[in-house]
């Protein structure tokens, strides 16, 4: 199995596995295959509604959790495959290695920070329009909480009524004007109540690309309180004014 890292806001199907793994509080060498597997599907299910690049390497590791749930469940003697076990303790061993490169990564940004906040710049750019943190991660919420929250979303609407192939064209642009007025007029807006039932599919995730964008830019912050909680938007607290040296 060889699946790719990415640096991107959505690092790669490895990355979606260890954020699940540490949801729920395990050991990554005793991951829960059969409510992982769950989990990633849905995730799965929001990605390929927003046709990202990498979504292919995600249904590849998913068809591996779902092989290896099925092979628990139905053991099988006779068969002359790889036993489950063996697959199974590849892919968690290449998600050891994984999280050894992230908590690398980690440790190093630690480091710039630190340094950084010992030798301050005298201007610092705030350009919102340059490219964000590789991974967004802003108050308390990562990129896959947003994206679980989604899939919520979208299984309840469904739950309500079928879905229905209507097109929305409306520019990303315009989906995320909309949603930083809204927030700043009332302070912070739940993120489930940017949707209704009435919104076609398509408008539904142009408005959540709308929210990553936002969020990736630094133009707002996502807070949750409980896991699986509500995910609320606010605006950027104000920086606070670097002091000047006196003359």
């Amino acid at each position: 199995m060889e699946f790719k890292v990415d640096l991107d806001v959505f690092s790669g199907p490895l990355d979606l596995l260890l954020y699940l793994v540490k949801k729920h509080e395990v050991d990554v060498t005793a991951v829960p295959i059969a409510t992982i597997a769950h989990e990633f599907v849905a995730h799965l299910e929001v990605l390929s509604d927003l046709a990202i690049d990498q979504v292919g390497e995600f249904v590849d590791l998913a068809t591996v959790l779902l092989e290896i749930k099925a092979r628990a469940l139905v053991p099988r003697p006779e068969e002359t495959e790889e036993p489950v076990e063996m697959v199974r303790e590849d892919l968690v061993q290449r998600l050891l290695e994984y999280k050894q490169y992230r908590d690398a990564a980690a440790v190093l940004e630690d480091r710039a920070r630190l340094w950084e906040a010992r030798s301050p710049r005298q201007h610092v750019a705030t350009d919102a329009t340059a490219d964000g943190p590789a991974e967004v991660t802003i108050g308390d919420v990562h990129v896959w909480d947003l994206v679980g929250a989604m899939a919520r979303v979208l299984r309840k609407r469904e739950q309500r009524r079928p879905r229905q192939i209507v097109h929305d064209d409306t520019p990303l642009e315009v989906h995320a004007a909309r949603v930083e007025s809204l927030v700043a007029a009332q302070g912070r807006v739940a993120f489930s109540g940017l949707f209704d039932d009435e919104m076609p599919r398509s408008r539904v995730v142009g408005i959540f690309l709308a929210v990553l964008e936002l969020v990736r830019r630094g133009r707002l912050v996502t807070r949750q309180a409980d896991l699986f909680g509500e995910i609320w938007l606010e605006p950027v607290p104000p920086r606070p004014s670097a002091p000047t040296e006196s003359a």
